[in-house]
């Protein structure tokens, strides 16, 4: 049984939410109306995992998040509206310790909740197994990974057309976790780093372009999102476009990354195996390295695992470190991992094959 708790200012809210679990068979439910009574009931009714809202009276979803995570760390899942500014708050509580986020599909008070049930119980599910990152160590983590940076001296058949790009180029396969995974890692990649960096993380489509200027504003590299045809350049990390998939090309001479409609094959987007079989089809294998962090399902998990099969090098994140074990799972199943690091050991291993 699975202790859910469930918080939102708006009755109405509160009431859909709880009639979606409710018809589940493995849930306990509370309910608090904000900040303050969230608190309180974490402490008495000690729940497996919350869903949170941001904007409430008394104590606001931020203020609220950062006490429990303070007194009694658990899973919380953020419940935003699609705004920028609901976006920009979200990342915001992921960094203070929440593993997972699902936008409202129609603003502060939905009246089309029950559109994302699927996925809503998937996510809480899946929060109700995840390893709750403390915000603490992980700032003093990536100092100290900054810091010994510094020290260092500078399954189906794919068409694999070898050495159309002389460069390499890193892939990025993320999801449930990945957004505060993703910023322990690539601000440690250098500015002379010489790859491209391509990004698939599950997000939606108001969500991506504040995450890259966020990371773009943390890391050495330039990090943009993927929103229309670019030729892809050394130093630059590219974050696929939420609401679409993301691929790569050739345009003239030029590999170039490019978003398309969500394709119907796949599961989630931006997908992850779609990047990949288009990076397979491009690319020189042994001149690209595949990394796959937390999230739940299998997304790029065949992909890679061609890849490990056809020269490529792989990294699997260790259950250790991934806040859902599940994508980095697949991989390791499959074969396809290289190596499985702690996802404080990736950015050194990645920036050693890039031969920095």
């Amino acid at each position: 049984m699975i202790k859910l708790l469930i918080v939102d200012d708006s009755a109405l809210m509160r009431r859909q939410l709880a009639t979606l679990f409710e018809g589940e068979s493995d849930f306990q439910i509370r309910q608090a109306r904000n900040g303050q009574e969230a608190v309180v009931l974490n402490r008495e009714f000690q729940p497996d995992v919350v869903t949170l809202d941001i904007n409430m009276p008394e104590m606001d979803g931020i203020t609220a998040l950062s006490v429990i995570m303070a007194e009694r760390p658990v899973a919380v899942v953020m419940v935003s509206s699609l705004t920028e500014t609901g976006a920009l708050a979200t990342f915001e509580a992921l960094n203070l310790g929440a593993v997972d986020y699902i936008a409202k599909p129609g603003g502060t008070i939905s009246l089309s909740i029950g559109e994302i049930k699927e996925e809503l119980v998937n996510k809480v599910r899946a929060a109700a197994r995840a390893r709750v990152k403390g915000k603490g160590s992980s700032v003093r983590g990536l100092a100290q990974r900054l810091r010994e940076e510094r020290e260092k001296p500078a399954p189906r058949p794919v068409v694999i057309r070898r050495g159309v790009v002389g460069d390499g180029v890193v892939i990025i396969g993320v999801s449930t976790g990945g957004p505060r995974t993703l910023e322990d890692i690539l601000p440690l990649l250098p500015e002379n780093f010489p790859w491209p960096v391509l990004v698939a993380q599950h997000m939606p489509a108001s969500f991506t372009k504040p995450f890259a200027d966020r990371l773009n504003a943390i890391c050495k590299l330039t990090v943009l999102e993927a929103s229309h045809p670019m030729p892809i350049e050394p130093g630059h990390v590219y974050i696929g476009k939420g609401g679409a998939d993301m691929v790569v090309t050739m345009r003239g001479s030029k590999l170039t990354v490019l978003p398309k409609p969500e394709s119907r094959e796949y599961l989630w987007h931006p997908s992850v195996e779609l990047l990949g079989r288009s990076v397979l089809e491009h690319c020189d294998p042994s001149r690209v390295i595949g990394v796959m962090l937390t999230g739940m399902g299998y997304d790029g998990a065949d992909a890679f695992t061609e890849l490990k099969k056809s020269g490529g090098r792989t990294i699997a994140e260790s259950k250790e470190s991934a806040v859902v074990f599940g994508m980095p799972a697949e991989l390791i199943d499959r074969g396809g991992a290289t190596l499985v690091l702690h996802s404080e050991k990736i950015a050194a291993q990645i920036n050693t094959w890039a031969g920095r």
